[in-house]
């Protein structure tokens, strides 16, 4: 398969057609679950898919280390070539990676003038005109409604796309009126898309939670497979 085609058909566009054609240019989406649930395979796989569509992307991770980090990347191309069947897949390879950076930071030891200095020095003073940028590893718990204010504004300014992973409590989750967890309940009204895994018996269910200013739960007909951690249509 051509990537043009693989582009097309991948179960990326059924969310992007779910949530009002993606997340927008400006605005944060948020992957939401407990722990070890899949949280970081969905979201390089978002990242991958706007990579095969030639968009520039910002890995930021406060999980210490970067090396698990482009595994994530490698592995998922793999079973997205191999599935697919890519046609000249090595050389696709070669210039995604061309278009991916990834950051590394310890949430506990970097402001958010800080970050956000980094991330500009990145996109304004090294022309890496980056389109997204996806952070995992973020404690919400320990963060400042500020910081996602100050990430939302800077993504307005440079008309990028964010997205992030936030952990929630393994037992005794608590939820909102709106099916929004507790860890999030103070940064919502910052966060335009908001989605949680639901675990199954060989899967994990998409369920988006907040779709921009209406908050609606519903199943989104996709799921991520626990073998491939591939996201895939039901």
């Amino acid at each position: 398969m051509v990537k043009e085609e693989l582009i097309k058909r991948s179960p990326l566009r059924l969310l992007e057609k779910s949530i009002h054609g993606g997340v927008g240019a400006g605005n944060i989406g948020v992957i939401a679950a407990r722990k070890g649930t899949g949280k970081t395979a969905c979201l390089v796989h978002i990242a991958t898919d706007q990579l095969f569509q030639d968009k520039h992307v910002i890995h930021v991770s406060f999980s210490g280390r970067t090396d698990h980090i482009i595994s994530w990347y490698e592995d998922i191309f793999g079973e997205i070539a191999k599935k697919r069947h890519l046609e000249g897949a090595m050389d696709v390879h070669d210039q995604l990676i061309k278009n991916r950076v990834v950051m590394n930071f310890n949430q506990d030891g970097v402001t958010r003038d800080q970050l956000l200095r980094s991330i500009r020095a990145l996109v304004d003073d090294g022309n890496f005109k980056a389109d997204v940028i996806v952070v995992d590893g973020y404690d919400f718990e320990k963060g400042e409604v500020e910081t996602l204010q100050a990430i939302r504004e800077f993504a307005g300014e440079h008309k990028l796309t964010v997205w992030f992973t936030a952990s929630t409590h393994r037992d005794n989750a608590s939820f909102d009126e709106h099916g929004v967890p507790s860890e999030l309940s103070r940064f919502t009204e910052h966060v335009a898309v908001l989605i949680t895994l639901t675990p199954e018996s060989d899967h994990l269910k998409l369920r988006l939670v907040k779709d921009h200013e209406q908050y609606r739960e519903e199943d989104l007909h996709l799921e991520l497979d626990s073998k491939t951690l591939l996201i895939r249509e039901q």
